[in-house]
């Protein structure tokens, strides 16, 4: 009898604890966007990615570098039009300099300026509230982060992470696929603000890095037909910000857009779309990023599964 019994409350426990860690496993991964949307169009498409994901909950975005008030109208109008309006945006720290075009200014202007909430302030007061569960996705210049790790360093520690798009480790940009990359370069996000950059690289926060190195994946003709005639209201924002951005007087001008930014967010849902290996990077004070011997202090994705990465992304962006 007594053997019995045992045997049914050790089953009971075993099914409660299957029972936890599935909900556990379904549990949406909460995260905070920080990002520089309006110049190049990858911004644009991650967010498309973000919003069609049930497996992620947008606990906010807050807007990074150059004109973040515009950038922040923006986001606004997308939002607003593709139903998700109650997601809160934060104004980052604006900085003037900027080289690269807004080139999605028209789309923006067209948005409403949402109420002015300080960026740093914002992910610190998140933090606080949800220690251990937030997710910080930086898919732009480092200059909020850098703020908010001055500001209070202790509080942001309790981060569960920050995945990036930034850096080049091994090798550096590419015009395609089929020709050699460049040597390691000094990337867009990192060089932008260095002394940010430094922050957070010796912050102590679990960092994963997708470096120029894996995220150069490029939307074809097939693909981008597919999803800019789709029709749906994700898909036609993604058609007016794209058209905009193709008619900008850009340098970097083409018709297939590199998704840079995209690739943290389809990692974030599948892991094996961008395998990691620890490193020990640190950002010297021209803006590269270095590997050196020691303790690794990030996990850096040197090459993405393109096929993966599409399969996640088009039925996604494809749904109504």
């Amino acid at each position: 009898m007594a053997s019995t019994l045992a045997r049914t409350v050790r089953g009971l426990f075993s099914v409660l604890a299957l029972s936890c860690a599935m909900l556990a496993q379904a549990a949406p991964q909460k995260v905070i966007v920080d990002m520089d949307i309006g110049d190049d169009i990858d911004d644009a498409f991650a967010l498309g990615l973000l919003l069609q994901s049930p497996e992620i909950e947008i606990v906010g975005i807050t807007t990074a570098w150059g004109d973040t008030a515009l950038r922040a109208q923006l986001l606004e109008r997308m939002l607003r039009e593709t139903g998700h309006g109650q997601i809160p945006i934060a104004q980052g720290i604006h900085t003037t300099g900027n080289p690269q075009p807004f080139t999605q200014a028209r789309y923006a202007q067209r948005g409403k300026l949402p109420p002015k909430i300080d960026a740093a302030g914002f992910m610190l007061d998140q933090i606080k509230r949800q220690p251990g569960q937030i997710t910080l996705l930086a898919l732009g210049p480092l200059t909020n982060i850098g703020a908010a790790i001055e500001r209070d360093a202790a509080t942001f520690g309790k981060l569960r992470q920050v995945a990036m798009m930034g850096g080049s480790v091994r090798s550096g940009y590419r015009k395609s696929q089929y020709v050699p990359a460049r040597p390691v370069d000094k990337e867009y996000n990192i060089v932008s603000d260095i002394a940010s950059a430094q922050k957070l690289f010796t912050s102590g926060v679990p960092i994963v890095m997708m470096p120029v190195d894996s995220t150069q994946i490029r939307l074809d003709e097939v693909e981008r037909n597919a999803l800019l005639g789709h029709g749906s209201a994700v898909t036609d924002a993604l058609a007016l910000l794209y058209h905009q951005w193709i008619n900008a007087y850009q340098p970097w001008s083409s018709n297939m857009p590199s998704l840079f930014d995209v690739v943290p967010v389809a990692w974030m849902i599948d892991p094996s779309v961008c395998p990691t290996i620890p490193l020990r990077i640190m950002v010297d004070h021209e803006g590269y990023t270095r590997e050196q011997a020691g303790t690794p202090n990030v996990q850096v994705c040197l090459a993405s599964d393109q096929k993966r990465f599409f399969e996640i992304l088009m039925p996604r962006l494809l749904k109504d």
